[in-house]
Protein backbone atom coordinates (compact mmCIF):
# COMPACT_ATOMS: atom_id res chain seq x y z
CA UNK A 1 0.00 0.00 0.00
CA UNK A 2 3.11 2.63 1.12
CA UNK A 3 4.50 1.57 -2.72
CA UNK A 4 1.25 2.46 -4.40
CA UNK A 5 0.97 5.54 -2.14
CA UNK A 6 4.27 7.04 -3.25
CA UNK A 7 3.58 6.29 -6.69
CA UNK A 8 0.44 8.25 -6.77
CA UNK A 9 2.24 10.88 -4.45
CA UNK A 10 4.71 11.08 -7.24
CA UNK A 11 2.84 11.56 -10.06
CA UNK A 12 0.95 13.89 -8.71
CA UNK A 13 4.12 15.88 -8.12
CA UNK A 14 4.84 15.49 -12.35
CA UNK A 15 1.36 17.05 -13.19
CA UNK A 16 0.11 13.39 -14.21
CA UNK A 17 -3.31 12.70 -12.64
CA UNK A 18 -4.55 9.58 -11.30
CA UNK A 19 -6.90 8.35 -13.50
CA UNK A 20 -8.03 5.27 -15.66
CA UNK A 21 -8.59 7.40 -18.29
CA UNK A 22 -6.54 9.97 -19.81
CA UNK A 23 -7.45 12.45 -22.43
CA UNK A 24 -5.31 14.41 -25.24
CA UNK A 25 -5.77 16.86 -28.12
CA UNK A 26 -3.26 15.72 -30.70
CA UNK A 27 -3.71 18.29 -32.81
CA UNK A 28 -2.26 20.76 -30.37
CA UNK A 29 -0.01 18.12 -29.46
CA UNK A 30 1.94 18.63 -32.95
CA UNK A 31 0.97 21.73 -33.60
CA UNK A 32 1.98 23.10 -29.92
CA UNK A 33 5.23 20.68 -29.76
CA UNK A 34 8.47 22.58 -30.79
CA UNK A 35 8.93 19.89 -33.57
CA UNK A 36 5.14 21.10 -34.96
CA UNK A 37 6.06 24.34 -34.99
CA UNK A 38 9.00 24.31 -36.90
CA UNK A 39 7.74 21.87 -39.64
CA UNK A 40 4.77 24.33 -39.99
CA UNK A 41 6.69 27.16 -40.05
CA UNK A 42 8.84 25.01 -42.71
CA UNK A 43 5.44 23.99 -44.73
CA UNK A 44 4.35 27.66 -44.47
CA UNK A 45 7.85 29.00 -45.94
CA UNK A 46 7.97 26.65 -48.87
CA UNK A 47 4.25 27.37 -49.59
CA UNK A 48 5.00 30.91 -49.98
CA UNK A 49 7.82 30.46 -52.13
CA UNK A 50 5.27 28.16 -54.17
CA UNK A 51 2.95 30.40 -54.26
CA UNK A 52 5.84 33.27 -55.73
CA UNK A 53 6.62 31.08 -57.98
CA UNK A 54 3.16 30.62 -59.33
CA UNK A 55 2.80 33.79 -59.30
CA UNK A 56 5.84 34.46 -61.68
CA UNK A 57 4.71 31.64 -63.76
CA UNK A 58 1.07 33.24 -64.21
CA UNK A 59 2.86 36.80 -65.16
CA UNK A 60 5.00 34.57 -67.62
CA UNK A 61 2.28 32.65 -69.33
CA UNK A 62 0.03 36.06 -69.54
CA UNK A 63 2.71 37.71 -71.49
CA UNK A 64 3.06 35.08 -73.55
CA UNK A 65 -0.74 34.34 -74.37
CA UNK A 66 -0.59 38.12 -74.85
CA UNK A 67 1.70 38.01 -77.77
CA UNK A 68 0.10 35.04 -79.08
CA UNK A 69 -3.11 36.81 -79.07
CA UNK A 70 -1.20 39.54 -81.03
CA UNK A 71 0.31 37.18 -83.35
CA UNK A 72 -3.40 35.35 -83.75
CA UNK A 73 -4.12 38.63 -86.40
CA UNK A 74 -0.83 38.29 -88.10
CA UNK A 75 -0.28 34.72 -89.04
CA UNK A 76 -2.99 32.14 -90.97
CA UNK A 77 -4.78 29.70 -89.06
CA UNK A 78 -2.41 26.77 -89.91
CA UNK A 79 0.67 28.56 -88.60
CA UNK A 80 -1.17 29.62 -85.97
CA UNK A 81 -2.36 26.78 -84.56
CA UNK A 82 0.37 24.80 -83.50
CA UNK A 83 1.82 27.82 -81.84
CA UNK A 84 -1.57 27.94 -79.53
CA UNK A 85 -1.27 24.02 -79.23
CA UNK A 86 2.69 24.42 -77.93
CA UNK A 87 1.36 27.51 -75.17
CA UNK A 88 -1.84 25.20 -74.11
CA UNK A 89 0.72 22.14 -73.60
CA UNK A 90 2.92 24.88 -71.69
CA UNK A 91 0.29 26.00 -68.95
CA UNK A 92 -0.53 22.44 -68.50
CA UNK A 93 2.95 21.48 -68.03
CA UNK A 94 3.03 23.99 -65.62
CA UNK A 95 -0.56 23.32 -63.86
CA UNK A 96 0.88 19.70 -63.34
CA UNK A 97 4.08 20.32 -62.29
CA UNK A 98 2.80 23.09 -59.64
CA UNK A 99 -0.05 20.62 -58.68
CA UNK A 100 2.80 18.22 -58.28
CA UNK A 101 4.80 20.69 -55.69
CA UNK A 102 2.14 21.49 -53.32
CA UNK A 103 0.58 17.72 -53.44
CA UNK A 104 4.66 16.94 -52.15
CA UNK A 105 4.01 19.30 -49.65
CA UNK A 106 0.94 18.00 -48.29
CA UNK A 107 2.87 14.43 -48.13
CA UNK A 108 5.53 16.10 -46.36
CA UNK A 109 3.12 17.24 -43.68
CA UNK A 110 1.68 14.13 -43.57
CA UNK A 111 4.88 12.55 -42.86
CA UNK A 112 6.02 14.72 -40.29
CA UNK A 113 3.10 14.23 -38.79
CA UNK A 114 3.39 10.36 -38.97
CA UNK A 115 7.15 10.19 -37.57
CA UNK A 116 6.17 12.72 -34.68
CA UNK A 117 3.57 10.39 -33.54
CA UNK A 118 5.77 7.52 -34.19
CA UNK A 119 8.35 9.66 -32.04
CA UNK A 120 6.01 10.39 -29.17
CA UNK A 121 4.86 6.96 -28.10
CA UNK A 122 7.65 6.37 -25.67
CA UNK A 123 6.50 9.70 -23.93
CA UNK A 124 2.38 9.10 -23.98
CA UNK A 125 3.23 5.37 -22.78
CA UNK A 126 4.93 6.81 -19.98
CA UNK A 127 2.41 9.12 -18.95
CA UNK A 128 0.30 6.04 -19.12
CA UNK A 129 2.28 4.29 -16.37
CA UNK A 130 2.83 7.26 -14.49
CA UNK A 131 -0.98 7.86 -13.97
CA UNK A 132 -2.25 4.20 -13.93
CA UNK A 133 -4.49 4.71 -16.70
CA UNK A 134 -5.28 2.13 -19.03
CA UNK A 135 -6.04 4.39 -22.27
CA UNK A 136 -5.62 7.86 -23.90
CA UNK A 137 -8.94 9.07 -25.88
CA UNK A 138 -8.49 12.13 -27.87
CA UNK A 139 -10.61 14.89 -25.86
CA UNK A 140 -12.37 15.61 -28.99
CA UNK A 141 -14.14 12.26 -29.40
CA UNK A 142 -14.94 12.88 -25.73
CA UNK A 143 -18.81 13.89 -24.66
CA UNK A 144 -18.14 15.38 -21.16
CA UNK A 145 -14.36 14.77 -18.92
CA UNK A 146 -12.69 16.69 -16.44
CA UNK A 147 -10.16 19.34 -17.54
CA UNK A 148 -8.08 16.91 -14.86
CA UNK A 149 -8.05 14.49 -17.22
CA UNK A 150 -6.38 16.19 -20.23
CA UNK A 151 -2.87 15.81 -20.36
CA UNK A 152 -1.99 17.55 -23.47
CA UNK A 153 -0.07 20.19 -21.76
CA UNK A 154 1.93 18.19 -19.45
CA UNK A 155 2.71 15.83 -22.84
CA UNK A 156 3.50 18.71 -24.90
CA UNK A 157 6.34 19.71 -22.31
CA UNK A 158 7.78 16.21 -22.36
CA UNK A 159 7.93 16.42 -25.87
CA UNK A 160 9.90 19.35 -25.84
CA UNK A 161 11.93 17.73 -23.80
CA UNK A 162 12.46 14.78 -25.69
CA UNK A 163 12.62 15.25 -29.25
CA UNK A 164 12.75 19.19 -28.69
CA UNK A 165 11.93 20.64 -32.79
CA UNK A 166 13.14 17.07 -34.08
CA UNK A 167 15.09 18.40 -36.86
CA UNK A 168 18.01 15.99 -35.70
CA UNK A 169 15.85 13.01 -35.76
CA UNK A 170 14.67 13.97 -39.10
CA UNK A 171 17.89 14.64 -40.52
CA UNK A 172 18.89 10.92 -39.49
CA UNK A 173 16.04 9.41 -41.00
CA UNK A 174 16.61 11.20 -44.26
CA UNK A 175 19.95 10.01 -44.43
Amino acid sequence: MTIFLAGFAQAQQLGVPQTAVLTISSERLFADSEFGQRVLREIEAEGTLLAEENERIVAELSREEKDLTEQRAELPPEDFRPLAEAFDEKVQSHRDGQRAKLDALARRSEEAQQMFFELIQPVLIDLLRESGATVIIERSSVFLSSDRTDVTESAIARINVVIGDGSTIENQANE
